[in-house]
């Protein structure tokens, strides 16, 4: 985990630098290569701008028209338009918007706490992937979302986090759901794809007063990457990242 930025992108920071390092390994493992990459609920570009500014062609499905026009906007400015493409719709949608089998790595980050039920779209994701093909997902964590809530006083609410089945904390819940590890990695694997890599994101970053967070960012950075992928504080992350592929 050496670089210090994404493909073609700005400084990293505690949300994006492990994602990075995982993301750069498998572009790495087929340089000169352009990937079909599909960034599902992808927004306003953070990944699909640089990723497209790296040489591979990249589609954005996101329910937001706002979040598309916006991310269209940045993909000019980056000089990438023709590299980018925006398409509006769900993450369950996906078999009517994207060709199977057509695309080489999906990315699919913070979609399956929100939706209604993140089993068929995990399953529309491994159904547009080649054989072969990688899929990144993140997800919030339950641990984090316990520990924080404690931490601020919110008992109660802690306790029901912790022992409800999908990690939630009743109607006022912006998520629907949160995920441990084994969690996480088991709803991949049901669905046939091989879980290679696990980190957290966000280990410490949450924790920090803001003022040792933005005073030593780089010092941060480097920390959270050392403890991405190391038990017991990779699973105690705001949000778990399960790199898997789909089997050649």
């Amino acid at each position: 985990m050496e670089q210090t930025s994404g493909p073609a992108g700005p400084p990293l920071t505690p949300r994006t630098a492990v994602v990075w390092s995982v993301l750069r390994a498998e572009l790495d493992r087929r340089p000169a290569t352009e990937l079909t990459v599909l960034d599902v609920g992808g927004g306003t570009g953070g990944f699909a701008v640089p990723l497209a500014r790296a040489g591979h062609r990249v589609t954005v499905v996101d329910a937001s028209p706002d979040a598309l026009a916006a991310l269209s906007r940045r993909a000019a400015e980056a000089g990438v338009a023709e590299r980018v493409r925006a398409v509006q719709g769900d993450g369950d949608a996906l078999v009517g918007l994207i060709e199977p089998t057509s695309v080489d790595l999906v990315l699919c980050h913070s979609v399956l706490e929100v939706v209604d039920d993140p089993k068929p779209v995990v399953s529309a994701l491994v159904g547009v992937l080649r054989p072969g093909g990688a899929a990144s997902v993140l997800v919030a964590g339950r641990a984090a979302a316990v520990l924080g809530r404690a931490t601020n006083g919110h008992l109660d609410v802690a306790a029901t986090l912790a022992t409800d089945p999908a990690g939630a904390a009743g109607a006022r819940d912006t998520l629907r759901r949160r995920f441990d590890v084994e969690g996480a990695a088991a709803l991949l694997s049901a669905a046939g794809l091989t879980v290679e890599e696990i980190h957290g994101v966000r280990v410490l970053a949450d924790l920090l007063p803001a003022t040792v967070a933005d005073g030593q960012a780089g010092a941060l950075v480097e920390l959270e990457r050392t403890l991405a992928g190391r038990p017991p504080w990779r699973d105690i992350a705001a949000q778990l990242h399960l790199f898997a592929r789909r089997p050649a």
